[in-house]
């Protein structure tokens, strides 16, 4: 079968789509990948790439299941230890059970020196782990020399180091490097020069980068330049060169520049060569040398495998010693001579036997998006190293007494070789509270599995909420859910899921979502008892309220996010760094209303104009019918308060609903041609009677523009695809809302095309209305009303009254509400064909549905690699909360795995404000005040500055001024009690209020304080 002929199934891959495209995942959908090891890092690649969904993988491992096994690979339960079954036997239905798409087999056959490479041949792309040296270099120079290559990668985890290595051949082509959607920038002037400059327009940059290409389209004037391509040189952020112009006919107006994406081949050396001199990718700025130390380290330990044929003992410092001297000699076979870090060194011979899982996580995400970008040539590889250690967590330890590191003969022995027997206890002794139970949420719970997270004897306890039900596209990236858990809550699937990786663990699984409303339950009780609180959201108002509600209670925060291949940590500690509400990024731009009523310039445009369309037609104007017959039960009632001139508000519109209301399928169709009528054919000759084709601007220039493109009535045609989709699409839903009944045969062309036929349309009148054309304009809060609509109503109710169409069923509809993932509901089909004709009638390139979903979804592109790498990350600065480590230890990262960047940065420390000499603040400060029933606002002003050494000029409750000595009145208020000023709800003892302070000189504004903690009454300690 031809892979563009592949049929992807959206339901499941819907969010990856978003990502990979589907060249890509039909191109992935034909691979076979082979996966030596079936450790903790070999389970997370094969979890990741099953997922994503290549064609069959096998699992190769060799080792038998050890009680190590159950604290790093979340695959093997405790009776594969005790059967000592084979580990990849042990995965294997685990694996093939995340996608069903996905052949999964096994291979237990031993693969060494003696082994025959030739059964590689059949697979796409080989990734060994947990493999000597000798045999990746054997199997690297195998596949290497193949034709064409096939794709190798080995990477590594051991103790506090782990590596990845890339070898794609001599000429690797990759079509698309970043994923990232091509730009289309509309120009306001090309000159006419030896170095042609394009400027585009002022509120909208480019974003090009100098060195790609771009096309140009609809130039007017300078014609030559549509079609053709150009490499362009980015002159400032509005502006970029395409060479030579001279020749060409002068710029008149308009013209789009649309950028191409071209293939772009990478060069790869083989694994021996790459040995002595590596390139690299530096994560850790702060730290440009660690990579080499990391690569010399963990060549250090190779060469001790061999020697020894087994890994350094946990602890020994004669191992320690010898993986010194192995180091040195290392170094210099390098061509770079990196100086020997003996800490790293030693450490890894510490640890090299142990295993952390959050490490691993995090290097499987970024190992398998290479695994997909090896077979699909979709994003820029990876060139050819990456190393990572997390010396931040083990450097603390190092006056722990080694015996701490060693086995029990327990699940946490490989975590115990890394960080020691009492911070294991620490670890199960855990509060945490996890908010979300999505992509983010399973991959965390199976971190905190492993980690043995809230499983401790005395105390200890994961507490994990989200209101969600499991849907079919979850299943694509959220691990622990099946097809039979559809539809069933994802707190409580996830929790019992977790429970068979670790059946010590204490999990209580909930459902309410956290928001003010469930302040009851969530409450400062609640987050006192927790030890961290860990985020696995979606949307940044949630993030923003669990921030505000971690510093009101000074509780450490963990914060992650994805976006396609992009991830981002962030971790808050409490009076070391500035917390997520203390950066705001810019508030997404809004498409001004006259764009999107009139002059609408891209598909985005006619896909939220298509939006609000079945907002306003189907959910809003249904849902306002409903509301007003709920309130004006009898409409002879509404008739005669109507005649009275009451005015009644909402009634002119319910009242045209109800006259215009359908009474059977042929009226849904009649009602969706008329629509069509309004919409594609009489808006655009009502916009080129407002404004004819030669208008002019009051400056000469012509009014149709770019970006304002004169719109095309568009002539209906039933047999045209577009137009019968929206007929259909549209009727359907007039139907659902109005409860009206169709069968099969009234869908068909030929049935509609036989309603629509027999309409006599009006011919288009033109309106007196005015267009709107100011940009800053918004869009009305109600439509106003005039005398003669008024008139039509009470016309228009009598007659419905009179023929007998208001009785009780009429007065009640069904408001839908958008759902973007159900295919059979035709929400995306309507917003589809709507914003195409639309599209049409405006001369803009169409949508096709994935991406008109897409957008009209505001769908979140998501990938489990990336998933799984944030979580890593995560996991592995809890450990450092846990430990109280110091602000230097924590760590921000931002990735992108497409590109790939990986850039670790520093917390942002925690500002301190200086309000006076002796007084400032922090973000984690809280100033309290003890109040009583008679307490008055003067008594707390003056308790404040009695405590505190400062007195408030201002007293604010949310944003509500209780106190500005300015406004009129205020000063009255000093001698009202708190109680009755704040009028605090039931079961509150207290209220947070926030202060400010006189400035000591002359300076504008006054001087903001802490936040004061208000208590109605002196609190029992």
């Amino acid at each position: 079968m031809a892979a563009d002929s592949m049929e992807i199934d959206d339901g499941l891959y819907s969010r990856q789509r978003y990502v990979l495209g589907d060249t890509a995942m039909q191109k992935m959908a034909q691979s076979h990948v082979f996966l030596s090891g079936m450790g903790g890092l070999g389970v997370e690649i094969a979890k990741n790439i099953v997922l994503a969904g290549i064609k069959a993988l096998t699992i190769h491992d060799t080792r038998k299941c050890e009680i190590w096994d159950l604290g790093t690979n979340f695959f093997i339960r405790e009776e594969d230890v005790k059967n000592h079954r084979n580990r990849a036997e042990a995965c294997l239905q685990h694996i093939a059970e995340l996608n069903p798409y996905v052949q999964v087999t096994l291979s237990t056959e031993p693969l060494d020196e003696t082994s025959s490479l030739l059964f590689l041949k059949q697979f796409q792309c080989v990734i060994l782990t947990e493999t000597r040296l000798s045999m990746r270099k054997m199997i690297n120079n195998f596949c290497h020399s193949q034709q064409p290559p096939i794709k190798f990668i080995s990477s590594d985890c051991y103790g506090i180091c782990a590596c990845l290595f890339c070898d794609f051949g001599d000429d690797f082509e990759v079509l698309d490097t970043t994923g990232e959607e091509t730009k289309e920038i509309f120009i306001s002037n090309i000159t006419q020069s030896s170095n042609g400059e394009v400027t585009c327009f002022e509120n909208r940059p480019h974003k090009l980068e100098s060195g790609q290409f771009v096309t140009f389209r609809e130039v007017h004037g300078m014609t030559a330049l549509n079609g053709s391509v150009h490499k362009i040189s980015v002159l400032s952020p509005y502006s970029f060169s395409i060479g030579d112009t001279s020749d060409m006919e002068p710029y008149q107006h308009g013209g789009i520049a649309v950028q191409i994406k071209m293939p772009k081949s990478f060069l790869f050396e083989r694994l021996e060569k790459q040995l002595l001199e590596p390139k690299y990718l530096t994560p850790d700025f702060s730290k440009p040398e660690a990579p080499l130390n990391i690569h010399t380290a963990m060549l250090a330990l190779d060469h001790f495998q061999e020697k020894h044929s087994r890994l350094p003992n946990i602890g020994c410092l004669q191992d320690a010693e010898e993986m010194r001297i192995l180091s040195e000699s290392v170094i210099e076979t390098l061509h770079s001579k990196p100086q020997l870090d003996e800490v790293l060194v030693r450490w890894l011979s510490w640890t090299a036997r142990g295993f952390l899982a959050p490490l691993a996580a995090a290097v499987g995400g970024i190992v398998s998006q290479e695994v997909l970008k090896a077979v699909t040539g979709k994003f820029s590889p990876l060139q050819q190293w990456l190393f990572v250690d997390v010396m931040d967590v083990v450097v603390p330890l190092e006056t722990i007494s080694r015996e701490e590191f060693q086995p029990r003969g327990d699940r946490y022995d490989a975590l115990r070789a890394c960080i020691g027997d009492s911070f294991c206890q620490k670890i199960h002794s855990l509060n945490v509270f996890l908010v979300g139970c999505g992509a983010i949420g399973c991959e965390m719970l199976k971190n905190f599995a492993l980690l043995g997270v809230g499983c401790g004897t005395q105390n200890g306890l994961i507490t994990v909420t989200d209101p969600d039900l499991i849907e079919k596209s979850n299943l694509n990236r959220q691990f622990l859910f099946r097809p039979h858990h559809i539809q069933k809550p994802k707190s409580c699937t996830a929790a019992a899921a977790t429970l068979s990786i670790n059946p010590q663990l204490k999990i209580d699984p909930r459902l309410d979502k956290v928001c003010p409303a469930t302040e009851n339950i969530y409450n400062d009780e609640f987050y006192t008892r927790q030890d961290i609180i860990v985020t696995a959201l979606d949307n940044v108002e949630a993030r923003r309220y669990i921030d505000s509600r971690s510093v009101s209670n000074i509780r450490p925060l963990l914060d992650s996010g994805t976006m396609g291949t992009k991830g981002h940590t962030e971790v808050i500690v409490p009076r070391l760094t500035e917390s997520y509400n203390s950066y705001r990024d810019p508030p997404d731009e809004e498409i001004p209303f006259c764009t999107l009523k009139s002059f609408p310039a891209t598909i985005e445009h006619t896909i939220q104009w298509a939006r609000d369309k079945f907002e306003s037609s189907f959910t809003h104007k249904p849902s306002i019918y409903n509301k007003f017959w709920q309130t004006h039960v009898s409409p002879e009632d509404v008739l005669e308060r109507i005649k009275s001139d009451e005015s009644l508000e909402g009634c002119f519109h319910v009242v045209k609903l109800l006259s215009r209301k359908p009474r059977n399928w042929t009226h849904c169709v009649e009602l969706a041609r008329l629509k069509f009528e309004k919409y594609f054919n009489h808006k655009a000759k009502q916009l080129l009677h407002s404004f004819p084709l030669d208008t002019r601007l009051k400056d000469g220039s012509l009014f149709w523009q770019s970006p304002k493109r004169p719109p095309i009535p568009v002539v209906f045609d039933v047999k045209d695809p577009v137009h019968f989709a929206f007929i259909k699409s549209a009727a359907k839903l007039f139907a659902e809302v109005h409860n009206i009944h169709f069968t099969e045969k009234d869908l068909s062309q030929d049935d509609i095309m036989e309603i629509t036929s027999r309409m006599i349309l009006k011919d288009f009148a033109p309106s007196s209305k005015i267009v709107e054309t100011d940009e800053t304009v918004e869009k009305p809060d109600q439509i106003t009303v005039s005398s003669e609509d008024e008139r039509i109503a009470l016309i228009q109710l009598g007659n419905v009254i009179s023929a007998g169409q208001a009785t009780k069923c009429d007065l009640q509809v069904k408001p839908l509400s958008f759902e973007k993932d159900d295919d059979s509901n035709e929400h995306i089909n309507f917003i589809t064909a709507a914003s195409n004709l639309r599209a049409k009638m405006y001369n803009i390139e169409p949508a096709d549905r994935l991406k008109t979903k897409r957008i009209a979804g505001k769908i979140i592109p998501a990938i489990a690699t990336a998933t799984a790498a944030v979580s890593g990350l995560v996991a592995l600065e809890l450990l450092k909360v846990i430990g109280g480590y110091p602000f230097e230890a924590y760590k921000n990262c931002f990735f992108n795995l497409a590109i790939p960047i990986i850039v670790f940065t520093e917390a942002a420390e925690v500002r301190r404000t200086q309000i006076r000499n002796d007084i400032s603040f922090t973000i984690w400060d809280r100033w309290t005040i003890y109040g009583k029933e008679d307490f008055t606002l003067l008594d707390f002003i003056n308790a404040v500055k009695e405590q505190y050494g400062i007195e408030p000029t201002m007293v604010v409750q949310g944003v509500k001024m209780l106190y500005v000595p300015v406004m009129p009145g205020h000063a009255k208020r000093l001698k009202l009690t708190m109680h009755k000023l704040v009028k605090p709800g039931a079961g509150k003892t207290y209220v947070d209020l926030t202060v400010s302070f006189a400035p000591e000189a002359d300076e504008a504004e006054d001087l903001p304080g802490p936040p004061v903690r208000y208590y109605f009454r002196q609190q029992n300690n």
